[in-house]
């Protein structure tokens, strides 16, 4: 099997709601800048990373799959997929502008096509491709009923809402201007999770240390399962000393974007679950190094959720130190097999690939000319 095209896609997908809000961002649309690779056997395997929907960086992401990534993949098989990662992580041209941006992006979007495609190539999921067992069970948490722009009652409608869907446990947004208004919403939906049910909240890095520290002191009261990203995603001294110094445990990943980067916080024991990110990582292959690193140190993995479910689905499934996943759906009407939350848990996708494989009108609905 050898690849025959590599060719660059740009979604744009509306967010839940007018527009969504944290304590960093507010944004209307999630981009995902993508490739389907084609082989001579007539295979596609698609692959895509995450943003923030903005033409000039997706474009640019894009133009590295194309222009970058793509005269290096032609002709060769798409199976041997460490073999063309280390390949391409190590492109001298590419590695030189750029070893966690960009061009990080678009090898990660490259590397889970080319997972999809291996996995095809097998007949497989690739959550069985990667040995994981089908009787396993896979807590689903949503974030999708917490944004900050949310009014206090339509959080609190929310969450009884998912608790009505069969969710045990929901995560949300802090990092507001006034940090007495994010211990009144977290309250809040305190009292209306049954017993048993973990809530979670994220600063998406809004804080200081100091506030982090404040804040944080405060969330014991309210049984909270972790505090995500609570100061500047690259502060690992900060960390460090907020899971020294508080009760409640860390938790952070998504803005990092390099094993290197994961090893250090681990090292420093400034992380208590890690939150990798396949299309933040180069892809699976780094994904998977990340997952086995953290496992090491018995430290749990909750994928973020950056592509949407749909790899991460497949990797939550198959990895041992993987038991929960986030849930935010607003890419579901793209994919063929949409990852589906059913009584509070992810069901087992079963169709041969990484579940990537995008619907016929996907490009159509919500592409963006490349």
């Amino acid at each position: 099997m050898k690849i025959i095209a590599v060719e660059p896609f740009l979604l744009h997908v509306p967010v839940s709601g007018d527009a969504i809000a944290d304590g960093s961002h507010a944004i209307r649309y999630w981009g995902a800048p993508g490739v389907r690779i084609r082989t001579d056997e007539g295979r596609v395997g698609t692959g895509y990373t995450g943003t923030h929907a903005h033409l000039p960086t997706d474009r640019a992401i894009a133009q590295v799959i194309r222009d970058g990534y793509g005269p290096l993949l032609l002709g060769q098989d798409p199976r041997e997929v460490r073999a063309l990662w280390q390949r391409l992580h190590r492109a001298s041209p590419i590695q030189w502008v750029g070893r966690a941006g960009l061009t990080h992006l678009a090898l990660a979007a490259v590397d889970i096509a080319l997972w999809d495609l291996k996995a095809q190539a097998a007949g497989e999921p690739l959550w069985r491709l990667l040995g994981g067992a089908a009787d396993d069970h896979l807590e689903a948490y949503d974030t999708d009923g917490g944004w900050l722009d949310r009014s206090d009652r339509e959080l609190v409608d929310e969450t009884r809402a998912r608790m009505d869907q069969g969710y045990r446990a929901v995560k949300i947004k802090v990092g507001s201007d006034d940090p007495a208004r994010d211990l009144r919403r977290v309250a809040a939906v305190r009292e209306v999770l049954p017993a048993g049910a973990r809530l979670m909240v994220d600063a998406n890095g809004a804080w200081d240390l100091a506030r982090a520290l404040e804040v944080g002191r405060q969330l014991l009261a309210y049984d909270v399962a972790w505090l995500e990203e609570p100061i500047w995603y690259d502060d690992l001294p900060g960390h460090a000393k907020l899971a020294r110094t508080l009760t409640t445990p860390i938790a952070l990943g998504e803005q990092l974007y390099t094993i290197d980067a994961f090893r250090d916080f681990v090292a420093a024991d400034a992380v208590h679950y890690v939150q990798a990110d396949a299309v933040r990582l180069a892809g699976i292959t780094e994904w998977w190094a990340v997952a086995d690193l953290a496992h090491a140190h018995h430290k749990p993995v909750v994928p973020h959720i950056g592509d949407m479910m749909q790899v991460h689905l497949h990797l939550a499934w198959a990895h041992p130190a993987c038991a929960l996943l986030e849930h935010i759906p607003w890419m579901r009407a793209c994919f063929v097999e949409p990852a589906t939350v059913r009584d509070g848990a992810f069901v087992r996708p079963e169709r041969p690939g990484a579940g990537t494989a995008l619907r016929d009108d996907a490009l159509e609905t919500y592409g963006v000319r490349v």
